[in-house]
């Protein structure tokens, strides 16, 4: 039976086709702006406008901007919280300590007594637990200044006995430093090192001191804080062999001579600064750089450069013009 005048469903189906009228007539009116109005390479202007100033009509469609984070954390350093783009205060030093527990499980929980534990370095009081809560309401009310009352917290949650930071809301500078350096490695394997140099500068521009300062030490972040660290050193070699495959020799020297200095015993920056020595005309540095590197080895560790250093010094023996730089034909192109 037909729906009768006044009815829901009658009601309904009149809105339904009242917007698709409407959307009909947009769309003809797009239609018509986007085929009469002049585009950047098009030989005419608008009246009044320069053919530079050409710019798309001001009802263009415009796209929402993804969402913000409600909280950014960086953890490569001492703990900082901004909320809304600007830093907020995590507190007294055991509420700063709990905060980066937390930012260090992103989005995992951490129980209670692991927390009190860690905070009071095993040996806890009878008041550790009422310490506790008062510290996570405090950051609960920095984190979400305004949360209105009763309302269940989304940055900082209970869960089940412990606590957790949601990772859907929060955003950590940890992950951005690992993204900035697979783009900084996979423009390095593409043959475009100077978009590699950008995303290492990139990564490494973040580090402010050891991650997770704070509680650098606890059991549970330990082995995460050591990642971290071999993470960064591998992305500071990245950016060198960037500065080598880029044509920076003089550049990359510098930047490696301070490096193996702090790291003899990481044997590919000392690969790195004995190519660089060569490359700058600095043949006895770089074989010298190799020599003292093999000692070093034998007299710490007992064990011989890997193949990689020995077929290097004797290359550099022979001068092996295969060790001269040679630019990407990627990056030849790209700038021609």
């Amino acid at each position: 039976m037909a729906d009768e005048p006044g009815s829901p469903d009658a009601w309904r189906i009149t809105e339904l086709e009242r917007e698709v009228r409407e959307l009909r007539r947009t769309n003809e009116a797009l239609r018509v702006c986007v085929t009469t109005q002049p585009g950047p390479s098009s030989g005419l202007t608008r009246p009044g406008r320069t053919k530079d100033a050409w710019r798309a009509p001001e009802r263009a469609p415009r796209f929402p901007e993804p969402p913000r984070p409600m909280v950014e954390f960086r953890a490569l350093g001492p703990i900082e919280a901004l909320v809304g783009g600007r830093l907020v205060d995590p507190g007294a030093p055991k509420q700063r300590a709990l905060l980066a527990l937390l930012v260090s499980q992103v989005g995992e929980p951490v129980t209670v007594d692991a927390i009190t534990q860690e905070l009071w370095a095993g040996n806890p009081p009878p008041s550790a637990t009422a310490s506790l809560q008062a510290y996570v309401a405090n950051l609960r009310r920095v984190l979400e200044p305004g949360r209105a009352p009763r309302t269940p917290p989304a940055v900082l949650r209970t869960y089940g006995r412990g606590y957790l930071l949601d990772d859907r809301v929060v955003e950590v500078d940890v992950q951005r430093f690992g993204e900035q350096a697979v783009a900084g490695r996979r423009a390095l394997d593409r043959g475009d090192p100077r978009c590699a140099v950008h995303a290492f500068e990139a990564a490494l521009a973040l580090w402010r001191g050891q991650a997770y300062a704070e509680v650098a030490d606890a059991a549970c972040v330990r082995p995460d804080v050591a990642r971290l660290e071999e993470l960064r050193l591998s992305a500071i070699e990245g950016r060198c062999a960037a500065l080598l495959a880029a044509g920076a020799h003089e550049i990359a020297v510098a930047e490696l001579e301070a490096f193996v200095q702090a790291h003899p015993l990481r044997e590919y920056g000392c690969e790195l600064l004995s190519l660089a020595l060569y490359r700058a005309g600095r043949q006895a540095g770089a074989l010298a750089v190799l020599r003292t590197n093999r000692k070093r080895l034998a007299d710490e560790l007992g064990v011989e450069p890997r193949p990689a250093l020995q077929l290097l010094e004797q290359q550099i023996l022979r001068q092996a013009p295969s060790l001269d730089w040679q630019p990407h034909p990627r990056a030849v192109a790209k700038s021609s």
